[in-house]
């Protein structure tokens, strides 16, 4: 179990404090049926949250990375050594210098994963999860027996191009630069279309991997594209936020003017566990401590990452994952400052805690919403 820290946590980089909001952070529930501990401990929780302030943690990393042994490739089971029938890999992602900051993330989530799911009470496979989270996660995870992997896809974080890639591997489509919809459902294979004794094979032998992104990054992506874009979703989601949160909206609200703060209230009423995929927070979609993953890559990497991975499958080398569309334009930060920094602080302080172990498990760091930062 992790000390308590013997002064209160301070947000990084001059960030508002996060104490209040924390303190009303909900613990997780229990496993259902099995009378154990809850999947989330306070003091894992408080452990997390200081991870997920990497501004002071980046350069305190710098000065010790150089002393420690270079984690292992591959996952480490229960006693410590290498788990058996994980996929070989050719070789560590090669950086250059300008990467210096994603590789001290990268061995702090690495060392995090670990430390937070290592502890008694957290899942260690998916059957250790209530029936709702276990259902959500194989739902979540693509196969490949092909090629022998499995990938988690997290919406908002390139998955609808991973989807065309194992489309591509499966011998569905000739090329991931094939113009079409993307049919989400068809021609892919997910655990959860298995049977219980094919799942745990496949966890057990097939390399596993996910991509992850800044959380409120993604929140906004979200926001963009569902509210601004997909009509369904203004009808289905937009309109219910502007009757609950905009005093005098009507009984038939179009649903297609939803503002960030809006929706940030919406999210702040939800129950994590039940949310719809695109903001679902990553840890309950795809589960990081009941599916110990070979891999975690990151948005910020997407393309360098994403092919390293198709290396380690052995995936053909015309196989490639697909550029980047000119006509897409991602959330950048300077968008996404603007929307927090327009949001009331109190409201960020009641939302981050929904999210606050995708901050903490992928190193990610807290925003700064001082007036400062905001009126720069």
């Amino acid at each position: 179990m992790f000390p308590r820290p013997l002064t209160p946590l301070a947000a990084p980089n001059g960030a508002e404090p996060l104490g209040r909001a924390l303190r009303r952070a909900p613990l997780g529930r229990a496993r259902a049926g099995l009378g154990g501990p809850p999947l989330l401990l306070p003091s894992m929780l408080m452990f997390a949250v200081i991870v997920a302030s990497s501004g002071l943690l980046l350069m305190i990393e710098r000065g010790i990375l150089a002393e420690m042994k270079p984690l292992p490739l591959h996952p480490l089971n229960r006693e410590g050594s290498v788990r058996r029938g994980t996929v070989p890999r050719p070789g560590g992602l090669s950086l250059d210098a300008g990467d210096s900051d994603l590789q001290v993330r990268r061995d702090i989530r690495n060392r995090t994963l670990r430390a937070v799911c290592g502890q008694p009470g957290m899942p260690r496979d998916p059957w250790d999860l209530p029936i709702g989270q276990r259902r959500t996660l194989l739902r979540h995870i693509l196969v490949s027996d092909r090629y022998r992997f499995l990938y988690c896809y997290v919406p908002k974080v390139a998955c609808s191009n991973w989807k065309r890639v194992l489309k591509v591997l499966a011998g569905v489509l000739d090329s991931v630069d094939v113009r079409l919809k993307m049919d989400h459902r068809n021609d892919l294979v997910f655990l959860a279309d298995l049977r219980p004794e094919e799942i745990r094979y496949r966890l057990q032998h097939y390399f596993k991997f996910m991509f992850v992104r800044d959380p409120l990054e993604r929140l906004l992506s979200a926001y963009r594209n569902k509210f601004g874009e997909i009509r369904e979703y203004q009808q289905r989601y937009g309109a219910e936020i502007v009757r609950r949160y905009r005093a005098g909206a009507g009984p038939s609200p179009a649903g297609d003017d939803v503002t960030f703060p809006e929706f940030l209230r919406y999210l702040v009423d939800e129950d994590p566990e039940r949310m719809n995929e695109h903001w679902m927070p990553v840890y309950h979609l795809c589960q990081p401590c009941a599916v110990r993953y070979d891999f975690v890559g990151s948005y910020e990497r997407l393309e360098a990452d994403a092919n390293q991975v198709l290396e380690w499958v052995r995936a053909p080398p015309h196989v490639r994952f697909p550029a980047r569309q000119a006509w897409y334009r991602p959330a950048s930060r300077e968008s996404l400052h603007y929307h927090l920094c327009s949001a009331p602080r109190a409201l960020l302080q009641d939302v981050l805690p929904k999210y606050i172990m995708d901050f903490s498990l992928f190193a990610y760091p807290l925003p700064n919403v001082t007036r400062e930062a905001c009126h720069q």
